[in-house]
């Protein structure tokens, strides 16, 4: 059921009006509607290009296992962890220089075409070579798509959007990963491999309604030039304990996709349906933060979220609970989809127009240098704690956090306006 007040943007708006202040909204204050055929377009995108991701997500390990044992499944996974990070640190200087449409276009390209060299126990080296290669075009996609939705997205709703954004960005997650998986061993491999490159070309489909078709584009003028490099945007505004407290958030995020399953006392049934009230309750919890935090701040959801993310894992000293492990897997969810989407706005409200590609690569980034250090990290102990402890503890990367969290709350940085 859609809300009422989602409706059509006037696109006059995108370019004229500065980024929302954390604050509450006035009482009365007129709200602007919130979506647009562009927008649509943006969020067709990213939910294409993460179905094709995750249709081969598990696959592709399979395949290179096949023909090279565990060591190729890790590797092939390595790599294109690796593909999508060097694409994300990319993504800002090759924005600067190509526009919106053309990187959207060569992350849809990449993504979907090297697919078709796939096969089951086919050489190593082409399964990883092609890892890589869907890699940089998925950390192109992600990057791309999260920039427009900001740019696309009324100010002073850009938290409720972002949160649809995570909606969208989730739902892939929930179907096409087992989807991959189940197709892989009930049909044909070109069923997967057809789908998979199917999915990945959709954006190129939605390119004539996006903004942004070249460099100088009209976000980049209205925010007065270049943006400011990866690293140095984030020394400046503000950008630097957003990251750190999103990177604790997502360490621990990764290593329950990794190890859940794999923990002994929890049972595949009870690690199925706590990775999946997981992964529900952060989809749930990150719109409902997008639209309290444009009401009440965004600074101040980054204390509860860590609250209740620790809180989760903490629950897991009682592995062998059913119980625990279902309920500290739904307030994980909860507290890490909170500060996704809490943090993701005010990294994107600091930045001018212009950086709004930059933001969203350091968010990317966040992310998936938490997501594969946590388990690495994770995988160095576990062997003297056990897996209780050991899940326990991770929820000290996010206590370690909250000081900042509190920092940012008692003094936030004020969000650049546009001129």
């Amino acid at each position: 059921m859609v809300n009422s007040d989602f409706t059509v943007t006037d696109m006059s708006t995108l370019t004229t009006a500065g980024p929302r202040q954390d604050t509450p909204q006035p009482a009365g204050e007129r709200r602007r509607r919130l979506a647009s055929g562009p927008l649509a377009g943006v969020f067709g995108s990213e939910f294409a290009a993460l179905t094709s991701f995750y249709l081969l997500l598990s696959v592709t390990p399979m395949y290179a296992a096949a023909g090279a044992g565990s060591v190729g499944a890790g590797l092939v996974t390595a790599v294109l962890l690796l593909g999508t990070v060097t694409a994300e640190l990319a993504a800002p200087l090759l924005l600067t220089r190509f526009g919106h449409r053309t990187l959207l276009a060569a992350g849809s390209l990449l993504m979907g075409v090297p697919v078709l060299a796939l096969l089951p126990g086919g050489p190593l080296g082409i399964i990883v070579a092609v890892s890589f290669v869907r890699g940089v075009g998925f950390g192109l996609c992600t990057v791309l798509t999260g920039a427009l939705t900001a740019m696309l997205l009324p100010p002073e709703r850009r938290g409720e959007g972002l949160g649809l954004f995570g909606v969208v960005a989730t739902a892939p997650g929930i179907i096409a990963l087992p989807a991959g998986v189940w197709l892989a061993g009930h049909s044909s491999v070109t069923v997967v491999v057809a789908l998979t490159a199917i999915t990945a070309l959709v954006p190129l489909a939605t390119l004539p309604r996006l903004p942004g078709g070249g460099p100088g584009h009209r976000s980049a003028q209205a925010g007065g030039g270049r943006p400011a490099g990866l690293l140095a945007s984030l020394r400046q505004r503000g950008q630097l304990r957003p990251f750190l407290i999103f990177a604790a958030t997502t360490m621990p995020a990764g290593v329950i996709v990794s190890f859940l399953p794999l923990a002994a006392g929890v049972s595949g049934n009870v690690a199925t349906v706590g990775l999946l009230a997981q992964a529900l309750t952060a989809t749930l919890s990150r719109w409902w933060a997008g639209r309290s935090g444009d009401r009440h701040g965004h600074t101040s959801l980054l204390v509860p979220a860590l609250a209740i993310a620790s809180a989760g894992m903490i629950t897991m000293l009682w592995l062998s609970s059913p119980a625990a492990v279902i309920i500290g897997m739904c307030l994980f969810g909860t507290g890490f989809g909170i500060a996704q989407n809490a943090t993701f706005t005010l990294m994107i409200d600091r930045m001018p127009p212009a950086g709004t590609g930059t933001a969203s690569a350091l968010w990317n980034l966040a992310y998936d240098g938490g997501y594969g250090a946590g388990p690495a990290l994770f995988g160095l102990f576990v062997t003297h704690t056990g897996f209780p402890v050991a899940f326990a503890l991770t929820a000290a990367l996010m206590v370690a956090a909250l000081p900042a969290a509190r920092r940012e709350h008692a003094a936030p940085v004020t969000p650049v306006a546009a001129p």
